[in-house]
């Protein structure tokens, strides 16, 4: 490899962007569930790295995520200073503008750190029952 050359990983994270994918059965009420268990980003105070598992729930409309444009959305997040609650909204607003769904939830619980352990729940919308 050309000690020069950016990994293909590092440009395909850089470059991505979240992508829409038809929802195959829009007229039908289901709940998505992802976990992505290896989320990172860095503390704004003190630049270390912060862990943790990160929950999306949603009900779709006419939308899902396509998760390879998630996954390398979400490790977008590792090189970048956040707070916990900073990163549980952003995550949210960015899924709920792409998406439109008719409910979602994101659920950010980090590591213990300092002896502290956060965990942080955003919603939008009301989740319907079938």
């Amino acid at each position: 490899m050309d000690e020069n050359k950016e990994p293909y990983g590092t440009a395909a994270i850089r470059e991505g962007k979240l992508e829409p994918w038809p929802n195959p059965n829009p007229a039908r009420l289901y709940l998505v569930s992802l976990d992505i268990p290896e989320f990172t980003c860095l503390c704004p105070r003190s630049g270390f790295p912060d862990f943790a598992l990160i929950k999306v729930r949603y009900q779709p409309r006419d939308w899902i995520v396509e998760l390879r444009s998630l996954k390398l959305y979400i490790n977008a997040y590792r090189d970048r200073p956040i707070s916990h609650e900073a990163a549980a909204n952003q995550i949210l607003d960015d899924l709920v503008s792409l998406l439109r769904p008719r409910w979602m939830r994101v659920t950010a619980d980090f590591n213990v750190r300092g002896n502290i352990k956060t965990v942080i729940t955003v919603e939008h919308g009301s989740r319907e029952r079938a």
